[in-house]
């Protein structure tokens, strides 16, 4: 089935899909927003997910559509989509997202929909479908991600550190817990800011490549409220397996520590997100996160789960291809 004679029910279908697909990425990657807030116990758990949501959902207005435009025209040419494209690209992030949970990897939802839209975008069209320059900046963004939210959060330390020099620890603690509020709502921004726009970009493309769109590529209002809800509502149902891994497993946090990891992760992904990079908000935080245990003592950080989760980044974008790929050619076959 081509594009252009796409039913409405199955377009209808294929939204569906996408929005259930931003869902799982908001329950997924909600412990980025919370992990470290709760680790250091400035916020319980529930309270924790409704602060994360709540800016994960305000984030719209926010930021501009540039990560959009980048997931909807710069990874497979518009041209080169159809409806099975679509359908394999959203399986593949589904299923590695669905994988990686059940094993509390934080991997990347943002780069399993890549991974999955390449796949399924190569299997139908070749490699000429895809569009080289969007896909090398996503990769130059996989690999600065972790690095800028490792130094930002790694300068911060130093700074605060130096400041707070002549100050009782006590003190420094209870200041840092009110300011990781603030911290944390940065973050969640950031998160919702970039990580909602991937999906808006994938339904898009298909509107567009179906000819529901007018006047160019654009994403719509409805989109942008949908995807935003979506991701805020995965978000409120929590993804607390993975939270035990960001927020404890690779390394003890105090509430100025997850001040400047927080911190270091939202400003890497508000440049970003204005940029148009589709980054992963995992890679970011758990940079910051190492960042901040490396400055303690490199012994504080627990380098084994940090490779484990290095490992799981780097198989990523591959897994989902594959599934992507496969599920596309299986619509093919009963198509």
């Amino acid at each position: 089935m081509t594009t252009a004679s796409l039913a409405l029910p199955t377009l209808v279908g294929l939204i569906a899909l996408a929005l259930a697909f931003d869902f799982l990425n908001g329950l997924h990657d909600a412990a980025n927003s919370i992990a470290t807030v709760v680790s250091t116990r400035v916020l319980r758990p529930l309270t924790a997910v409704f602060w994360a949501a709540f800016f994960n959902f305000i984030a719209l207005g926010v930021f501009g559509l540039h990560v959009a435009q980048t997931l909807g025209t710069g990874i497979i040419d518009p041209g080169a989509v159809d409806a099975g494209v679509i359908f394999g690209a959203l399986v593949g992030a589904i299923v590695w997202n669905i994988t990686s949970w059940l094993l509390a990897f934080p991997t990347s939802s943002s780069h399993a929909l890549i991974g999955g839209l390449l796949g399924a975008g190569v299997a139908h069209a070749g490699l000429s479908a895809v569009v080289w320059s969007g896909v090398i900046k996503t990769a130059f963004g996989i690999v600065l991600a972790p690095l800028c939210g490792f130094a930002i959060a790694v300068a911060l330390v130093i700074a605060v550190s130096w400041l707070s020099v002549r100050s009782l620890p006590f003190a420094v603690d209870r200041r840092f817990r009110h300011l990781q509020l603030l911290s944390a709502a940065l973050y969640s921004l950031g998160h919702g800011g970039n990580d909602a726009q991937k999906t808006m970009g994938v339904i898009a493309i298909l509107l567009y490549s179906s000819g529901h769109l007018s006047g160019g590529f654009n994403v719509p209002l409805w989109v942008i409220l949908s995807c935003q809800a979506a991701m805020a509502l995965g978000t409120l149902c929590g993804g607390w397996r993975i939270v035990r891994t960001m927020g404890s497993r690779i390394t003890h946090l105090t509430p100025m520590q997850g001040w400047c990891a927080e911190t270091g992760g939202a400003v890497t992904l508000f440049a970003a997100t204005w940029l148009g990079v589709p980054v992963s908000t995992t890679h970011t935080i758990t940079g910051g996160i190492i960042g901040v245990g490396s400055v303690r003592r490199l012994s504080a950080v627990r380098w084994g789960v940090a490779g484990d989760i290095v490992i799981a980044w780097l198989v990523t974008i591959p897994a989902a291809a594959f599934v992507g790929a496969l599920f596309y050619l299986i619509t093919r076959l009963l198509g």
